[in-house]
């Protein structure tokens, strides 16, 4: 027995994740030192290779502490082995050179700085004090810079800027935490930092301390980062903000907030341990937090209860931070509605009538990130825009799709991205923004032939809304007459449903659920717009158990932007054509009147340029023009909604619901009347608006419990999912979730990827697997 547990054996182990640029090879070569391993370590297109010999037990403990002790940034899906049968070729353990083939190993989204590279910059005698691109194998950039697979220097935008000797080093010495790390530089040989003002380079000792003295004296400063440009100015003065919302044509959408630290932004919002948890990841992302404490300057974020804070994230962020008093706008660096710009060139043109200063530097960002937006629902993390930070980490899928032919879903027309699947993996892109914005559909383009050359992405399947008129489709349609590739035409609601699903790890066979899919609109298979669904489905296909009652959408387009128009198609479908005798004398009364009441009567009684939509955004539109929110127009998507939610938060313990109709049959329609003639009766009695607004929520969460909980019996199907950008409403998804499980139903929100048109692409790839592989 003793001489068999001496006994040295050999194994090959296969690690995949996301394991390559996190300083995976140095920490297994420390743990094989540490274990008395012989053998040697290698990366290749599907992870990290492994060849170990040593005593079985050796290698077992080897083994667990790989998974357990793997690097900040490493994640490790699989681990497995096989036996070998050839010797050691000796008693040393080695880092051996990347073997290139198939990729299917993830690129690492890029992180925030850590707590080493932090303390680097701080020490005088350091030499990277002070230094604005400072990082190692746990932090820096990733995705921003890479050009191509295997992520070596070579192939990203460090290439520009060849290694001192001081930093080659680092770079070749295994015991090092910089080791291989592909963006290592110094102040000697790495990117440089400057200032520009408009008559061009600012000749000043330390561009970030200047840059923070023209902060303070209310100038507004352009600042390359590391995904792209953002405008910033000081958070407490009313000026600046004023004027950076005027010359940035975003006259009430809320800005991002930067500050120092999580003491600085306690100053302003409560923060709970979880929220404090995202701030301090190395996805950094903005973390959206109750408004608490002390003011800042007005118009940040006018009709919201939370305000988005971030901390720096890094190096150059972090001493800007710590040069300024107080925290930071930090909003992106574009015109609304444009991409951020990331290009030096490309921002002194498109925020010259913008920005004061220019905080420069010539490192190429290759891929434009916006900053994630997350924040903290009971149920768990909501990721509302996932981009820096996650993406394009990919997301492992159940074993059913390990074998699948490789798709690319296109996904949808606003907050668009798309998504390769392939080997069991969905990578989705990072936020891209709206596609009817030209300059956003070719940065789109871009990136998605970027995506194809990195990961090597040849689609046999081509997954796009059903929706012809997307620009997404349209595009996705092209690419597969160019490839060769079968188009699989997804509906929308039903692509929301499988990305829930699949962002959950359900397995196909395992799928059948009840879909409560709230958005904006989406054709529907009857060729109406829905966008107030309950489905009954999966992955393979789905039935249409329960709507929102179709109501008009007179001016189309129109009504998206203007709320007033859903209010009279709602109340012309509640009370029909005599509906202004139920609206209350007074504000209201007079506003509608004041519209050409006419047309839109004749448009809604003719069908003409409006459609049926069982829209459940459109509903919330209508509610808050009823209270006098956005009633003309909102400003940007969801903003009646969001300030409507704001409106009911303070009031939902002491309310109670509208009643709703329900009128059930092979598709159960949830129906207005009973709540319009309650809410507009409020409004005659001068109710709060504050108080309709939480009744009108509490009726929707009431409402759909009951006749979810309803199909569900008679479905014998216990699952329900929730998903569209609806859902994103906090009141709405918290309540939901909590009395569909006091009814004893297993409810399932998102996870990974947005519920709104963000995660779409996800569930389009996992249905074109399905339907095409």
């Amino acid at each position: 027995m003793g001489t068999q547990t001496a006994e040295r054996t050999g194994r090959r182990i296969r690690i995949k994740g996301l394991v390559q640029g996190v300083g995976f090879r140095p920490h297994v070569w420390r743990l094989a030192t540490d274990h008395g391993i012989s053998g040697s370590v290698r990366n290749d297109g599907e992870g990290v290779e492994i060849d170990a010999w040593a005593e079985a037990d050796r290698l077992d403990r080897f083994l667990a502490a790989i998974r357990s002790e793997a690097p900040p940034l490493a994640r490790i899906d699989s681990i497995s082995f096989k036996d070998l049968s050839e010797p050691s070729p000796g008693t040393a353990f080695e880092i051996v050179k990347s073997v290139d083939g198939t990729v299917s190993t993830g690129i690492v989204p890029d992180a925030a700085t850590c707590p080493a590279c932090l303390a680097d910059i701080r020490d005088p005698e350091n030499r990277r004090y002070g230094y604005a691109f400072t990082n190692c194998t746990h932090c820096g950039p990733r995705l921003s810079i890479v050009r191509a697979i295997p992520y070596d220097r070579a192939n990203t935008s460090m290439d520009a800027f060849p290694m001192c000797e001081a930093c080659r080093s680092e770079y070749e010495d295994p015991g090092d935490r910089r080791f291989h790390a592909q963006p290592n530089a110094c102040p000697v040989c790495g990117p440089k930092l400057w200032l520009e003002d408009k008559t061009g380079p600012v000749d000043c000792a330390d561009p970030l301390q200047e840059t923070a003295r023209r902060i303070g004296q209310e100038q507004i400063a352009a600042i390359k980062g590391i995904g792209g440009f953002h405008l910033a100015c000081d958070a407490l003065n009313e000026t600046a903000v004023t004027e950076l919302r005027r010359r940035k044509r975003r006259p009430v959408k809320p800005l991002a907030l930067m500050a120092a630290s999580l003491s600085e932004i306690r100053k302003y919002c409560r923060v709970t341990p979880a929220e404090e948890a995202q701030l301090k990841s190395a996805a950094a992302p903005i973390v959206l937090l109750e408004v608490q404490g002390e003011p800042l300057a007005p118009f940040i974020a006018p009709g919201q209860d939370r305000l988005g804070f971030m901390l720096p994230y890094t190096p150059l962020h972090h001493h800007l931070l710590a040069a300024v008093d107080g925290p930071l706008v930090f909003t992106s660096g574009n015109l609304s509605d444009e991409p951020q710009a990331i290009d030096n060139d490309d921002a002194r043109g498109r925020l010259s009538e913008i920005a004061d200063v220019w905080l420069m530097h010539d490192r190429e960002i290759v891929n434009r990130l916006d900053d994630s937006v997350v924040r903290i629902d009971a149920p768990g993390p909501q990721i509302l825009r996932r981009a820096r930070g996650f993406a394009p980490a990919p997301l492992v899928l159940p074993d059913a799709f390990q074998e699948s032919l490789p798709v690319l879903a296109m996904g949808g027309e606003l907050k668009s991205t798309f998504c390769l699947l392939k080997d069991g993996q969905a990578i989705l892109s990072q936020h891209l923004g709206d596609l009817e914005e030209a300059a956003t559909h070719a940065e789109y383009r871009r990136t998605l032939a970027l995506y194809r050359q990195i990961f090597r992405h040849d689609p046999k399947v081509i997954a796009v809304d059903c929706h012809p008129d997307y620009l997404s489709t349209q595009w996705g349609e092209a690419l597969a007459r160019e490839t060769g590739a079968r188009i699989v035409p997804v509906q929308h609601h039903h692509a929301h449903l499988a990305a829930c699903l699949a962002d959950n790890g359900i397995a196909p066979g395992e799928d059948l659920s009840l879909g409560v899919i709230l958005d904006g609109l989406g054709l529907g298979n009857d060729g109406t717009i829905w966008g107030g669904e309950i489905l009954l489905g999966g992955y393979r296909g789905f039935e249409r158990k329960g709507h929102f009652l179709p109501v008009a959408l007179p001016g189309g387009a129109k009504a998206i932007r203007e709320p007033w128009r859903n209010l009279v198609a709602h109340l012309t479908a509640a009370f029909g054509p005599g509906y202004l005798a139920s609206v209350p004398s007074g504000q209201l009364a007079d506003a509608l009147r004041a519209k050409q009441l006419p047309v839109l009567d004749k448009m809604i009684a003719s069908g003409l340029n409006a459609p049926q939509s069982s829209s459940a955004g459109r509903l919330f539109d209508a509610v808050a023009a009823a209270l006098g929110v956005c009633f003309d127009k909102q400003d940007f998507e969801g903003h009646a909604g969001t300030v409507l939610e704001c409106l009911a938060r303070p009031y939902l313990a002491s309310e109670t619901p509208y009643p709703l109709a329900v009128e059930q049959g092979e598709q159960a329609s949830i129906s207005w009347e009973p709540l319009w003639r309650n809410l507009l009766a409020d409004l005659a009695s001068g109710t709060d608006t504050g108080r309709i607004a939480a009744r009108f929520h509490l009726a929707l969460i009431h409402g759909l419990a009951e006749t979810v909980s309803q199909i569900s019996a008679s479905c014998g199907v216990e699952r329900i999912v929730l998903s569209g950008g609806v859902l994103q409403n906090q009141i709405l998804h918290e309540g939901l979730k909590r009395q569909l499980k006091c009814k004893g139903l297993n409810v399932l929100s998102h996870r990974h990827v947005p519920a709104n048109d963000g995660g779409l692409a996800l569930g389009q790839a996992v249905i074109g697997v399905l339907s095409g592989g």
